[in-house]
Protein backbone atom coordinates (compact mmCIF):
# COMPACT_ATOMS: atom_id res chain seq x y z
CA UNK A 1 0.00 0.00 0.00
CA UNK A 2 1.36 3.56 -0.78
CA UNK A 3 2.34 5.85 1.90
CA UNK A 4 0.58 8.71 3.14
CA UNK A 5 3.33 10.96 1.80
CA UNK A 6 2.97 9.91 -1.77
CA UNK A 7 5.65 9.37 -4.37
CA UNK A 8 5.05 12.40 -6.37
CA UNK A 9 5.57 14.40 -3.06
CA UNK A 10 9.01 13.07 -2.57
CA UNK A 11 9.87 14.04 -6.11
CA UNK A 12 9.15 17.36 -5.62
CA UNK A 13 10.81 17.53 -2.62
CA UNK A 14 13.80 16.14 -4.26
CA UNK A 15 13.46 18.59 -7.19
CA UNK A 16 13.20 21.18 -5.38
CA UNK A 17 15.97 24.51 -4.30
CA UNK A 18 17.98 22.76 -7.75
CA UNK A 19 18.52 25.44 -10.16
CA UNK A 20 17.71 23.61 -13.19
CA UNK A 21 17.02 24.55 -16.93
CA UNK A 22 13.86 24.38 -18.46
CA UNK A 23 15.19 21.18 -20.33
CA UNK A 24 15.27 19.88 -16.91
CA UNK A 25 12.59 20.97 -15.38
CA UNK A 26 10.32 19.40 -18.05
CA UNK A 27 12.01 16.50 -17.00
CA UNK A 28 11.13 16.98 -13.37
CA UNK A 29 8.11 17.55 -14.23
CA UNK A 30 7.68 14.35 -16.12
CA UNK A 31 8.85 12.48 -13.70
CA UNK A 32 6.45 13.72 -10.66
CA UNK A 33 3.69 13.22 -13.32
CA UNK A 34 4.45 9.39 -13.82
CA UNK A 35 5.87 9.03 -10.46
CA UNK A 36 4.62 5.39 -9.75
CA UNK A 37 6.34 4.65 -12.70
CA UNK A 38 9.25 6.85 -12.53
CA UNK A 39 11.60 4.19 -10.71
CA UNK A 40 11.54 2.42 -13.39
CA UNK A 41 11.88 3.62 -16.37
CA UNK A 42 15.54 3.74 -17.97
CA UNK A 43 16.59 6.87 -19.24
CA UNK A 44 15.64 6.06 -23.05
CA UNK A 45 11.86 5.70 -22.25
CA UNK A 46 12.31 8.96 -19.97
CA UNK A 47 13.66 11.17 -22.71
CA UNK A 48 11.15 9.59 -24.88
CA UNK A 49 8.35 10.24 -22.66
CA UNK A 50 9.83 14.26 -21.86
CA UNK A 51 10.23 14.95 -25.54
CA UNK A 52 14.20 15.38 -24.87
CA UNK A 53 17.66 13.94 -25.97
CA UNK A 54 19.05 11.27 -23.64
CA UNK A 55 22.07 13.10 -22.14
CA UNK A 56 19.76 15.42 -20.96
CA UNK A 57 18.12 13.17 -18.47
CA UNK A 58 21.85 12.44 -17.13
CA UNK A 59 22.59 15.36 -17.39
CA UNK A 60 19.19 16.23 -15.20
CA UNK A 61 20.36 13.47 -12.76
CA UNK A 62 24.11 15.34 -12.34
CA UNK A 63 22.48 18.64 -11.38
CA UNK A 64 20.32 16.69 -9.12
CA UNK A 65 23.64 15.53 -7.47
CA UNK A 66 24.05 12.41 -8.59
CA UNK A 67 26.26 10.10 -10.49
CA UNK A 68 24.18 9.88 -13.48
CA UNK A 69 20.99 8.65 -13.76
CA UNK A 70 21.72 4.88 -12.80
CA UNK A 71 22.12 6.53 -9.48
CA UNK A 72 19.30 8.59 -9.70
CA UNK A 73 16.79 5.36 -10.80
CA UNK A 74 18.37 3.75 -7.97
CA UNK A 75 17.53 6.34 -5.35
CA UNK A 76 13.92 6.33 -6.57
CA UNK A 77 13.71 2.68 -6.53
CA UNK A 78 14.73 2.87 -2.54
CA UNK A 79 11.92 5.11 -1.95
CA UNK A 80 9.53 4.27 -4.49
CA UNK A 81 5.74 3.58 -2.88
CA UNK A 82 4.57 0.67 -4.27
CA UNK A 83 6.72 -2.22 -5.95
CA UNK A 84 5.62 -1.98 -9.45
CA UNK A 85 5.11 -5.69 -9.95
CA UNK A 86 2.09 -4.75 -7.13
CA UNK A 87 0.75 -1.82 -9.09
CA UNK A 88 -1.09 -3.00 -11.95
CA UNK A 89 -1.21 -7.14 -12.04
CA UNK A 90 -4.63 -7.37 -10.27
CA UNK A 91 -6.24 -4.69 -11.90
CA UNK A 92 -7.69 -3.86 -15.44
CA UNK A 93 -7.09 -0.08 -16.98
CA UNK A 94 -10.06 1.63 -15.58
CA UNK A 95 -9.31 -0.06 -11.77
CA UNK A 96 -5.59 1.23 -12.21
CA UNK A 97 -7.05 4.68 -13.53
CA UNK A 98 -9.12 5.31 -10.44
CA UNK A 99 -6.27 3.87 -8.25
CA UNK A 100 -3.89 6.50 -9.86
CA UNK A 101 -6.50 9.04 -8.52
CA UNK A 102 -6.82 7.67 -5.51
CA UNK A 103 -2.33 8.12 -5.26
CA UNK A 104 -2.71 11.83 -6.31
CA UNK A 105 -5.89 12.26 -3.49
CA UNK A 106 -3.00 10.87 -1.15
CA UNK A 107 -0.47 13.58 -2.47
CA UNK A 108 -2.70 16.07 -1.97
CA UNK A 109 -3.95 15.16 1.71
CA UNK A 110 -0.08 14.91 2.22
CA UNK A 111 0.78 18.59 0.69
CA UNK A 112 -2.04 20.03 2.90
CA UNK A 113 -0.40 18.85 6.17
CA UNK A 114 0.73 22.34 6.03
CA UNK A 115 -2.09 24.31 5.81
CA UNK A 116 -0.55 27.64 5.76
CA UNK A 117 -0.40 28.09 1.93
CA UNK A 118 -3.69 27.59 1.55
CA UNK A 119 -4.47 29.64 4.40
CA UNK A 120 -2.74 32.55 2.66
CA UNK A 121 -4.13 31.72 -0.66
CA UNK A 122 -7.67 32.37 1.05
CA UNK A 123 -6.96 35.21 2.76
CA UNK A 124 -5.92 36.94 -1.21
CA UNK A 125 -8.76 35.48 -2.64
CA UNK A 126 -10.82 36.61 0.18
CA UNK A 127 -9.33 40.18 -0.23
CA UNK A 128 -9.43 41.37 -3.90
CA UNK A 129 -12.60 42.84 -5.32
CA UNK A 130 -12.98 42.02 -7.89
CA UNK A 131 -11.37 38.35 -7.59
CA UNK A 132 -10.52 37.30 -11.00
CA UNK A 133 -10.71 33.36 -11.71
CA UNK A 134 -8.75 32.07 -14.88
CA UNK A 135 -8.86 28.79 -16.41
CA UNK A 136 -8.65 27.90 -20.37
CA UNK A 137 -9.64 24.70 -22.46
CA UNK A 138 -9.10 22.00 -20.07
CA UNK A 139 -8.79 23.59 -17.06
CA UNK A 140 -12.28 25.64 -17.79
CA UNK A 141 -14.22 23.71 -16.08
CA UNK A 142 -12.38 23.78 -12.95
CA UNK A 143 -12.63 27.96 -13.24
CA UNK A 144 -16.44 27.46 -14.02
CA UNK A 145 -16.92 25.53 -11.08
CA UNK A 146 -14.80 27.18 -8.69
CA UNK A 147 -16.63 30.52 -9.76
CA UNK A 148 -20.09 28.98 -9.64
CA UNK A 149 -19.64 28.32 -5.91
CA UNK A 150 -17.34 31.71 -4.94
CA UNK A 151 -19.97 33.58 -6.15
CA UNK A 152 -22.22 32.64 -3.40
CA UNK A 153 -19.92 34.29 -0.66
CA UNK A 154 -17.70 36.88 -2.40
CA UNK A 155 -19.54 39.81 -3.97
CA UNK A 156 -17.50 40.22 -7.45
CA UNK A 157 -16.12 36.98 -9.25
CA UNK A 158 -14.71 37.29 -12.55
CA UNK A 159 -14.55 33.79 -14.71
CA UNK A 160 -11.83 34.50 -17.58
CA UNK A 161 -12.19 31.04 -19.59
CA UNK A 162 -12.17 32.52 -22.85
CA UNK A 163 -8.87 33.38 -24.45
CA UNK A 164 -8.21 36.17 -27.37
CA UNK A 165 -7.09 39.78 -27.17
CA UNK A 166 -9.72 40.67 -25.16
CA UNK A 167 -8.79 38.50 -21.84
CA UNK A 168 -5.91 41.42 -21.22
CA UNK A 169 -8.61 43.67 -21.60
CA UNK A 170 -10.81 42.25 -18.94
CA UNK A 171 -7.68 41.44 -16.66
CA UNK A 172 -7.09 45.58 -17.09
CA UNK A 173 -10.98 46.18 -16.55
CA UNK A 174 -10.61 43.74 -13.03
CA UNK A 175 -7.44 46.05 -11.79
CA UNK A 176 -8.67 49.28 -12.67
CA UNK A 177 -11.54 48.23 -10.27
CA UNK A 178 -9.73 47.03 -7.54
CA UNK A 179 -8.68 43.56 -7.99
CA UNK A 180 -5.62 42.64 -5.95
CA UNK A 181 -5.71 38.58 -6.95
CA UNK A 182 -5.93 36.19 -9.83
CA UNK A 183 -6.27 32.58 -9.11
CA UNK A 184 -5.45 30.29 -11.82
CA UNK A 185 -6.48 26.61 -12.65
CA UNK A 186 -3.30 25.37 -15.10
CA UNK A 187 -3.61 22.02 -16.57
CA UNK A 188 -1.83 20.27 -19.23
CA UNK A 189 -1.27 20.65 -21.93
CA UNK A 190 -0.60 24.13 -20.96
CA UNK A 191 -1.84 27.00 -23.52
CA UNK A 192 0.66 29.57 -24.16
CA UNK A 193 -2.37 32.23 -23.81
CA UNK A 194 -2.72 31.15 -19.94
CA UNK A 195 1.52 31.96 -19.21
CA UNK A 196 1.08 34.98 -21.07
CA UNK A 197 -2.09 35.91 -19.07
CA UNK A 198 0.05 35.25 -15.93
CA UNK A 199 2.52 37.51 -17.32
CA UNK A 200 0.89 40.30 -17.86
CA UNK A 201 -1.65 39.89 -14.51
CA UNK A 202 1.43 40.28 -12.55
CA UNK A 203 3.00 43.61 -15.12
CA UNK A 204 -0.48 44.86 -13.86
CA UNK A 205 -0.17 44.50 -9.91
CA UNK A 206 -1.96 41.24 -9.16
CA UNK A 207 -1.06 38.56 -6.69
CA UNK A 208 -1.27 34.96 -8.97
CA UNK A 209 -2.18 32.12 -6.80
CA UNK A 210 -2.11 29.07 -8.98
CA UNK A 211 -3.72 25.46 -8.94
CA UNK A 212 -0.88 23.47 -11.17
CA UNK A 213 -0.73 19.70 -11.86
CA UNK A 214 3.34 20.26 -10.58
CA UNK A 215 5.53 22.58 -9.37
CA UNK A 216 6.99 22.66 -12.55
CA UNK A 217 4.58 23.28 -14.70
CA UNK A 218 5.18 26.31 -17.63
CA UNK A 219 2.83 28.81 -15.44
CA UNK A 220 5.40 28.11 -11.91
CA UNK A 221 7.59 31.39 -13.63
CA UNK A 222 4.47 33.82 -12.77
CA UNK A 223 3.11 32.87 -10.07
CA UNK A 224 3.41 33.98 -6.21
CA UNK A 225 2.01 31.41 -4.40
CA UNK A 226 1.56 27.97 -6.40
CA UNK A 227 -0.58 25.02 -4.63
CA UNK A 228 0.37 21.45 -6.70
CA UNK A 229 -2.66 18.66 -7.21
CA UNK A 230 -1.62 16.03 -9.77
CA UNK A 231 -3.83 14.99 -12.87
CA UNK A 232 -4.64 11.24 -13.49
CA UNK A 233 -2.65 9.90 -16.71
CA UNK A 234 -3.47 6.61 -16.97
CA UNK A 235 -6.78 7.39 -19.40
CA UNK A 236 -6.90 8.96 -22.52
CA UNK A 237 -8.00 12.38 -21.53
CA UNK A 238 -6.22 13.68 -17.89
CA UNK A 239 -8.16 13.18 -15.04
CA UNK A 240 -8.04 16.36 -13.02
CA UNK A 241 -10.04 15.26 -9.31
CA UNK A 242 -6.81 16.34 -6.86
CA UNK A 243 -7.13 20.12 -8.42
CA UNK A 244 -11.10 19.83 -8.15
CA UNK A 245 -10.39 18.93 -4.66
CA UNK A 246 -7.97 21.47 -4.18
CA UNK A 247 -10.23 24.18 -5.25
CA UNK A 248 -13.05 23.15 -3.50
CA UNK A 249 -10.27 23.75 -0.53
CA UNK A 250 -9.55 26.79 -1.17
CA UNK A 251 -13.21 27.93 -1.27
CA UNK A 252 -13.43 26.69 1.80
CA UNK A 253 -9.99 29.29 3.28
CA UNK A 254 -11.80 31.64 1.26
CA UNK A 255 -14.80 31.49 3.47
CA UNK A 256 -13.10 31.55 6.63
CA UNK A 257 -11.80 34.96 5.61
CA UNK A 258 -15.31 36.29 4.60
CA UNK A 259 -16.93 37.64 7.97
CA UNK A 260 -20.18 37.39 5.84
CA UNK A 261 -19.84 34.31 3.98
CA UNK A 262 -22.16 32.35 6.27
CA UNK A 263 -24.66 35.14 5.84
CA UNK A 264 -24.59 35.28 2.21
CA UNK A 265 -25.06 31.25 2.02
CA UNK A 266 -28.46 31.76 4.24
CA UNK A 267 -29.79 34.38 2.13
CA UNK A 268 -29.37 32.67 -1.13
CA UNK A 269 -31.03 29.35 0.56
CA UNK A 270 -33.90 31.83 1.79
CA UNK A 271 -34.59 32.80 -1.61
CA UNK A 272 -34.03 29.64 -3.32
CA UNK A 273 -36.92 28.32 -1.46
CA UNK A 274 -39.12 31.11 -2.35
CA UNK A 275 -38.44 30.73 -6.03
CA UNK A 276 -38.58 26.63 -5.27
CA UNK A 277 -35.13 26.44 -7.40
CA UNK A 278 -34.50 23.18 -6.29
CA UNK A 279 -37.01 20.17 -6.37
CA UNK A 280 -35.14 18.69 -3.09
Amino acid sequence: MATQDGGAARLMRLFDGHRLTPTQRRIAHCLVRRAADAPFLSSVEVAELAGVSQPSVTRFAVALGFDGYPALRRHLREVAPVPQAERSDSRNEYQQAVEDEIENLRQLRALLADPEPVARAGRLLAASRPLLVLGLRAAGAQARGFGYFAAKVHPDVRVLDEGGSALADRIDAARRAGASALLCFALPRHPREVVDALEYARQAGLTVVTVADSSFAPVARDTDLLLPAAVGTGLVFDTPCAPMMLGRVLLEAMCDDLPDAQARLEEFDARAAARGLFVD
